[in-house]
């Protein structure tokens, strides 16, 4: 179902829009969002799929006006275990302390139906603001973000249209530079690790960014391995084992982050292996946790507390006037550490 013309997309929904596209009684579409009273199947499908359609999620502040607002910013991260994403809160609490405005954080572990829940949940106590990761998600979850009618923040990436604004990097550029460094150091025979999950839509970014400049230079992966489940040093330390046994001929390993690159280098130096000169090894995120390592990872710093501050000041009115449709662009530091040649 399409939206009706003229709608303002920073226009907060009412009933009246969810009755007049469904064609049915504003009374019964407010029986069917609170589930009571006696209506029938086909009408409740034709309210839900109107509901849906417009991106309407219903007011829960008891006898507020429609346009209310509360003092929260939600924000929707896929992960808590994963080290990137404490940072950029730190960066979002660190503007909001003294704004009145409080972070409320939803988990979404990588799952857009899972997205989709928390954010209509979070749209339903009409907060001040939304902050949330990426810049891909559901039908459902793009209609409510569009219809919201306040300030919307996607972050941690830059490669696509936002809805609102945007905050992060590209991680295809990301993944062009880090393949331009490996190459440059000399390296040939360059194996990709990382995870096979379908949403993790950044990694995927910065492998295609990797495989674009590789296939520059007239080169292409002589292996990849993927997991599943969450990043660890174990994984990246029984995955640098598959593919130096499966593939001798490897002298460099391109892992999709810092935590799974840390165990491919313990894996290497508990075996002997020449790092960098036999093997080379690069990262992603640049993460303070594995600088106390006996070497120093290769990787880039994703900008992680800038991207969390500077998505806070949107939310805020901090930011100089951005009205939105803006696009921040932060540009990550290659660090080659000890890791690669040079």
């Amino acid at each position: 179902m399409s939206k009706p013309p003229g709608l303002d997309p920073r226009r907060t929904l009412t009933l009246r829009d969810v009755s007049e596209a469904s064609g049915v009684s504003e009374m019964t579409v407010s029986r069917v969002l609170r589930n009571r009273g006696d209506v029938s199947d086909a009408t409740r499908e034709r309210v839900l799929t109107a509901s849906r359609a417009l991106g309407y999620v219903p007011n829960k502040i008891a006898g507020a006006l429609a346009s209310q607002r509360v003092n929260l910013v939600g924000v929707i991260i896929p992960s808590l275990s994963n080290m990137v994403f404490p940072e950029v809160m730190t960066g979002i609490s660190s503007v909001l302390d003294d704004t009145g405005l409080q972070p409320v954080v939803g988990v979404t572990n990588y799952s857009p139906e899972r997205e989709e829940a928390v954010l209509y949940e979070m749209l339903s106590w009409r907060p001040s603001g939304v902050i949330i990761a990426g810049l891909e998600h559901t039908e459902a979850a793009q209609a409510m973000l569009g219809q919201a009618g306040i300030p919307i923040v996607e972050i941690m990436d830059i490669d696509g249209t936002p809805i609102d604004c945007a905050v992060g990097i590209s991680h295809r550029r990301a993944g062009r530079q880090m393949a331009e460094a490996i190459i440059a150091a000399g390296y040939k025979n360059i194996a990709f690790l990382g995870t096979q999950m379908a949403n993790d839509h950044r990694a995927k970014k910065r492998l295609a960014g990797f495989e674009e400049a590789l296939g520059k230079a007239g080169l292409a992966l002589v292996d990849r391995e993927f997991y599943s489940g969450g990043s660890a040093l174990l994984k990246g330390r029984e995955m640098t084992e598959t593919v130096l046994q499966r593939s001798p001929q490897v002298d460099f390993l391109y892992y999709s982050n810092d935590m799974i690159g840390a165990g491919g280098l313990l894996y290497c130096l508990d075996k002997g292996i020449d790092v960098p000169g036999r093997v080379g090894l690069a990262g992603f995120n640049g993460v303070e946790l594995l600088d106390g390592l006996p070497r120093k990872l290769a990787t880039m710093d994703a900008c992680r507390l800038e991207i969390g501050t500077r998505a806070a000041e949107i939310v805020a009115g901090k930011s100089g006037g951005l009205v939105g449709g803006e696009v921040i662009e932060l540009f990550p530091t290659l660090q080659l550490g000890d890791t690669i040649r040079r």
